[in-house]
């Protein structure tokens, strides 16, 4: 089972749905899941059965308490704000199914109502002075680069022992994580708390990575995902212009639009940090002078973000990511996520905008070994500026 840790969720909220539970839809949903899980345990040493016990606890939890989106709609007694973000989330599906050629496997056409701002929370884990994050391997999903657990104060119980050996950690809330196609997926609480846009393009990730995933190779998997995502959210807005072309779509277009300049500045900052850190853990200097150089590397971070803020006219969207300890492993998550969207530009644009001819591309990639494939997306970056960076 892998945990995806997406983006943080800004704004908060609960749906506070309590639907009935049918015994028939029970054991038809929890079957496979039993059955999988039983093997995750007899594959596992005595030490890894209690964390492979909360997975179990905890995804059996959502199992049970789902229910089917269109009985949910069809509740008189529903908020008409949930039932219209459930709709969305339905549209945006058949969207991505139809459009993107995504899979259809009845994913996300149930819904469970958590009662919490996350669904799980990801410990990540590097070296002092490397980026290179810690790995953790299991069954069916291969090694990834972070731990998830159901339980908060498990997770940063796990973190701070990892910080006693001497890492760089961080907890990461994740709104939303994928079984990669093993499971019917429900929709959860904590994906609808945000925009409509916002709905659409969690939904493009989370099937993207039933589309495609490779075993020990969190990067790929998470950057391709992420742009399928992109690319996918730019369809689906120009499919909502032509739908209702009496709303207000150059506002909309203005707001999008800012929305993607800051997200360029804050990845930019953090390369920028990235670099800067990386070349001074390549330098010979002593420990203590290069732990004193890493310390204020991140506070001028800091200060470089708040003139950031100041060229967005005070948006504070990100201040939640900066008001925690600045360190390594916060680098190396968003980095996961980002660092070869721009490699998977450039195969998109050779593969003439195509997505069935991308995907066929991006399984290649995936098909290489692990050498190979990382030179294969170096090569692919190497484009990026005859490409175009910034798209």
């Amino acid at each position: 089972m892998k945990f995806l840790s997406l983006r943080p969720l800004w704004l908060n909220s609960h749906s506070n749905i309590s639907a009935g539970v049918n015994p028939a839809r029970v054991w038809q949903n929890s079957g496979k899941l039993l059955f999988v899980m039983a093997i995750l345990l007899l594959l596992s040493g005595c030490s890894t059965v209690g964390y492979y016990s909360q997975i179990i606890s905890g995804h059996m939890r959502i199992v049970i308490g789902k229910s089917p989106v269109d009985e949910i709609v069809a509740d008189d007694s529903v908020d008409d704000k949930i039932k219209h973000r459930l709709q969305v989330a339905q549209r945006a599906r058949q969207f991505g199914i139809k459009q993107l050629q995504l899979p259809d496997n009845n994913s996300y056409t149930s819904f469970y109502d958590t009662g919490k701002n996350y669904v799980t929370w990801n410990v990540v884990a590097v070296e002092e002075f490397s980026f290179k994050p810690k790995t953790w391997c299991f069954p069916i999903a291969g090694c990834v680069s972070y731990r998830g657990y159901y339980a908060e104060q498990d997770a940063k119980s796990y973190a701070a022992s990892l910080a006693d050996e001497g890492f760089d950690v961080a907890v990461n809330g994740a709104t939303a994580y994928s079984t990669l196609g093993w499971f019917r997926d429900p929709l959860l609480n904590t994906m609808l708390a945000r925009s409509d846009p916002s709905i659409a393009a969690l939904l493009f990730h989370e099937l993207a990575h039933q589309k495609l995933y490779v075993g020990n190779d969190s990067t790929f998997n998470e950057s391709f995902a992420s742009f399928v995502e992109r690319e996918g959210l730019r369809r689906w807005q120009e499919n909502q212009k032509k739908l209702h072309p009496q709303q207000n779509s150059s506002q909309m277009i203005a707001e999008l639009d800012a929305r993607k300049a800051r997200q360029k500045d804050f990845i930019a900052l953090l390369k920028n940090t990235k670099d800067d850190l990386e070349e001074l853990y390549q330098s010979s200097i002593d420990i203590d002078a290069m732990r004193e150089q890493k310390k204020l590397r991140f506070k001028k971070m800091l200060e470089e973000y708040q003139q950031l803020k100041e060229s967005w006219r005070g948006y504070a969207g990100y201040d939640g990511w900066f008001s925690r300890d600045l360190n390594n492993a916060r680098l190396a998550s968003v980095g996961t996520y980002n660092d070869y969207i721009p490699a998977f530009q450039v195969l998109f644009d050779e593969s003439g905008g195509s997505f069935e001819k991308f995907y066929s591309a991006s399984q290649e990639l995936a098909d290489l070994d692990a050498a190979a494939r990382t030179a294969a997306m170096q090569a692919l970056l190497a484009k990026v500026p005859a490409a175009g960076a910034d798209q």
